[in-house]
């Protein structure tokens, strides 16, 4: 993941944006920023636009859903929380999360179409195209051992060792921590607390959180100099927030990714394809070419002769090619024939031959002239006529004419 630009929108439109630059592991690029929307924009130039709403206006849930429910999990959602919702499931927009929860349930984000359209027109007008919209208190880290508050302002965000996270006013930081404790007995010492909040906010509630202190297991406070952004910016990397953008307000650049895939392969398709025609359509002219020149060639040898039409001279032409594979068995047959007579009679050579009419003509090399006749009663067993012509005796040994045709010739 590249770098990604975290921006915060403010509550009400009196208060100002927050921004921070994170890299791929979530740490700041630099400090947090704040001012009107306009101002965050160009830091989007290149990066992931990720964008938090508030908490407060954000459902976290975990409905328990078939585990086989497959792609009908979405419409199975609204129905499976409809009992919880105040307004009617055609308002509202369900996100659901990557991956279930440890639990084995299905986390889903609820929130109102309206409130979604008015995000997305604010940040567009703002010239920011956010990849991704997440609930701040979604944000919250994660443990499995201890509860996690952030007391922010007039907020507080709570969530629980196991549990969604859960947002309240901070008039109700009481309640707030019952959340945290997880037990319905407050005498009882529930898991460790660690409390995340500002100095004032510490100052202004720090009485009320001591007074709770020997109900859990230790509590721990960090003081957030900088704002909670760069504690919200640790949780990206885990992809285990929900993104609002899903189903019809999925990003466009995310949504063409796919078609833009296959348009590369189609495109890639369509060259490949082009260049195998190409290359047919240039065989098919050149083969077009030496066919115009072979004819050129046959009509030249059919003047040289006194034929006068292209279809005669190819079909003499044929007849003499049949002719010459025809008689006697043919010069190739009869080549191997002598070929093969030449294994069983070692020492003889072939010192010249002549393909006449259907008849092998040789004359042979050999040891003496009884190698000639086991060579030619070897052809003659083969199913060859082979005449043993006379011969005479050389420095070299004996050397004799042979004639080899079929017995058809």
């Amino acid at each position: 993941m590249a770098e990604t630009l975290l921006l915060r929108l403010p509550r009400t439109a009196e208060q100002p944006a927050h921004w921070l630059v994170v890299d791929a592991q979530g740490a700041p690029a630099g400090p947090p920023q704040s001012g009107p929307l306009t101002l965050a924009a160009p830091r989007a130039a290149s990066r992931r636009v990720a964008v938090l709403v508030p908490g407060t206006d954000v459902l976290l849930a975990e409905p328990e859903l078939p585990a086989k429910a497959g792609a009908k999990l979405a419409t199975l959602v609204p129905y499976a929380l409809e009992e919880y919702l105040a307004d009617p499931i055609e308002e509202l927009h369900f996100a659901l999360a990557k991956r279930p929860a440890e639990n084995g349930r299905t986390r889903v984000a609820v929130v109102a179409r309206a409130l979604v359209n008015e995000w997305l027109v604010q940040l567009r007008a703002a010239g920011l195209d956010p990849d991704a919209l997440y609930a701040d208190s979604d944000l919250l880290p994660q443990n499995p051992g201890q509860a996690v508050a952030l007391l922010e302002e007039d907020t507080v965000f709570v969530r629980p060792p196991q549990g969604m996270p859960v947002t309240l006013p901070a008039d109700a930081l009481e309640q707030a921590l019952h959340i945290a404790h997880g037990s319905t007995d407050a005498a009882t010492p529930g898991s460790g607390l660690i409390l995340y909040t500002g100095a004032a906010e510490w100052q202004q509630h720090s009485g009320q959180v001591e007074a709770v202190r020997a109900s859990f297991d230790g509590i721990k406070v960090q003081l957030l100099t900088g704002g909670p952004l760069a504690l919200f910016a640790q949780q990206l990397p885990q992809e285990s927030a929900i993104n609002l953008l899903q189903g019809e307000y999925a990003p466009a650049k995310s949504r063409g990714l796919g078609l833009k895939s296959w348009r590369v392969a189609a495109m890639l398709l369509a060259g490949l394809l082009a260049l195998h025609i190409g290359g047919k359509v240039v065989q098919l002219r050149v083969l077009k070419a030496r066919e115009h020149q072979l004819d050129a060639s046959i009509r030249s040898v059919a003047r040289s002769v006194g034929e006068t039409s292209l279809v005669d001279i190819r079909r003499h032409m044929e007849a003499r090619v049949s002719a010459v594979r025809g008689a006697g068995g043919g010069l190739l047959p009869a080549l191997q024939a002598l070929a093969e007579a030449r294994t069983t009679t070692p020492g003889t050579s072939v010192k010249a031959l002549n393909f006449h009419n259907g008849s092998l003509e040789m004359t042979l090399g050999a040891p003496d002239a009884s190698s000639l006749a086991h060579l030619s009663q070897t052809l003659r067993a083969n199913g060859w006529t082979a005449d043993l012509g006379g011969g005479t005796n050389t420095a070299d040994g004996y050397q004799g004419h042979i004639q080899v045709h079929g017995n058809g010739g």
